[in-house]
C-alpha cells in the first residue's frame, strides 16, 4: 500500500484541478510538468505528491463516468427475451 496523502497536498490539488480542469489528464508525467509550471514548489517530492493526487482524481471520475454509461446503455435496451 501506499502512502497517505497529507490534507495539504489533497487541498492544493483539488484546487488546481477546479481552475484548471481542462488542462489535466490521466498521464502522470505530463501532469507533473503542468504542475511544475502552475505552482512555485522547490520540493520535487511535493510536486510530485500533487501531481499523483491529480493523476488519480481524474482516473477515478473517468472510470464513474465509464461505468455510468455502460449502466445507461443496459437500461436502455430491452431484454433480448422481450420482443
Amino acid at each position: 500500500m501506499g502512502n497517505v496523502r497529507t490534507r495539504g497536498i489533497k487541498v492544493i490539488a483539488r484546487k488546481l484541478l477546479s481552475s484548471y480542469s481542462d488542462l489535466f489528464k490521466p498521464d502522470f508525467e505530463y501532469n507533473k510538468k503542468l504542475v511544475a509550471q502552475l505552482v512555485n514548489t522547490r520540493s520535487k517530492k511535493v510536486r510530485n505528491q500533487i501531481a499523483g493526487y491529480i493523476t488519480h482524481l481524474i482516473r477515478t471520475q473517468e472510470k464513474l463516468k465509464r461505468s455510468l454509461e455502460t449502466q445507461s446503455i443496459e437500461t436502455s435496451q430491452p431484454p433480448s427475451g422481450e420482443a
